[in-house]
């Protein structure tokens, strides 16, 4: 990228090795935040690697320890929305683009999801062939806590996840660990993270199935699974008010602290969410999904949530957000309605294939 400054492009580190390339998202005092520029160097480095013979196989880790990627940069989304700019909006349509493209690769893609995986850092991994979680990896779509709503095809991953899993942790931002994002279907294998450099080195020179069977292990328990009962029973209600009246209702401790959590946040956010979630039902392939996200989260640059949301959590700190409306029953449905209205020619669109061909590996 010819306008990109060196500091920009050391944000992604780019190197071929063997018959496998890797990328490297190296912003480790920012959790490896995705910023416009990183999204267009990983999306150029896939096109040209999806034509070079040299290349079987792609690998995506994340500098300094703590996590593949935190999300994108909500620092630069808050003053986006709270000046009423559209860089969010242009950063977003290319963000989506390069999470489509990651589904659709065609050679095995191979997501090192280690430690904090969040928002975006989900967008460039769970979208991949082969997704790889350790005994460190925290995988979450948090949205819901900054008045924002799962993007990056998350509603697309947690739609299909098991009863109502992916309903669960959509609403509440909750985190997962290696067992349950298994069970959820955002990652395919459990590596020890003591492995892990080992089967990237295996992966420039083995196959990708060689490589994985030398390090996959057993995960230690998780916890959705004996939950699964109240959770499918909760979140299959028709509102956010009768699931929160559902999880006071359960009878148990971890229920009623999903209704506590789920409380907690952005009263719109959580209702255009279920909503959302509801609807990617209906809608078919990724792309479809990618579209309508675009869409929601366009109009979430002028709700007063958004702004709010991020001053609590990141700007100020003082995790206090004062909602607006405050209540879940205070959003209406045309409150809702509003995000999921067409763009016309400033809407997002995607070409899905006719035919969804599987990488083999």
């Amino acid at each position: 990228m010819s306008n990109e400054t060196p500091e920009e492009r050391d944000h992604v580190l780019l190197r071929t090795e063997g018959h496998a390339a890797y990328i490297t998202l190296n912003r480790p005092r920012a959790l490896n935040a995705l910023s416009h520029p990183m999204v267009l160097r990983i999306e150029q480095a896939l096109t040209a690697w999806a034509e070079d013979p040299a290349v079987d196989v792609v690998v995506i880790d994340g500098a300094g320890g703590r996590g593949l990627c935190a999300g994108g940069d909500i620092r630069a989304i808050h003053e986006d929305a709270r000046t009423g700019g559209t860089a969010s909006a242009d950063f977003w349509r290319d963000e989506y683009r390069l999470n489509a493209l990651i589904a659709r690769y065609p050679k095995p893609y191979v997501a090192l999801m280690d430690g904090i995986v969040m928002g975006g850092g989900v967008g460039v991994s769970a979208h991949g062939s082969v997704r790889v979680v350790t005994e460190r990896s925290e995988v979450a779509m948090p949205e819901t806590g900054i008045g924002f709503v799962p993007d990056v095809g998350g509603t697309y991953l947690l739609a299909l996840a098991p009863g109502e899993l992916g309903t669960h942790l959509a609403l509440t931002g909750a985190p997962v660990g290696a067992a349950d994002a298994l069970l959820c279907g955002l990652a395919d294998h459990f590596v020890p993270a003591s492995a892990l450099p080992a089967l990237a080195r295996d992966l420039a020179v083995d196959s990708v199935r060689t490589a994985l069977e030398r390090h996959v292990a057993e995960p230690p328990a998780g916890s959705l699974a004996s939950a699964g009962e109240w959770i499918d029973h909760c979140y299959a209600a028709d509102s956010a008010e009768e699931i929160v009246a559902r999880l006071l209702a359960a009878g148990v401790p971890t229920a009623k602290d999903a209704a506590d959590t789920l409380l907690a946040k952005s009263p719109t956010a959580v209702k255009v969410t279920l909503a959302a979630l509801r609807r990617v039902r209906r809608l078919g392939p990724l792309e479809r999904v990618l579209e309508q996200e675009y869409r929601v989260s366009c109009a979430a640059l002028s709700s007063p949530d958004l702004v709010e949301g991020i001053r609590a959590q990141v700007i100020d700190k003082d995790r206090d957000p004062h909602w607006s409306p405050a209540t879940l029953e205070d959003v209406t449905d045309a409150d809702v309605d509003r995000f999921f209205a067409p763009r016309g020619a400033n809407g997002l669109r995607l070409v899905a294939p006719a035919s969804s061909q599987e990488v083999v590996w």
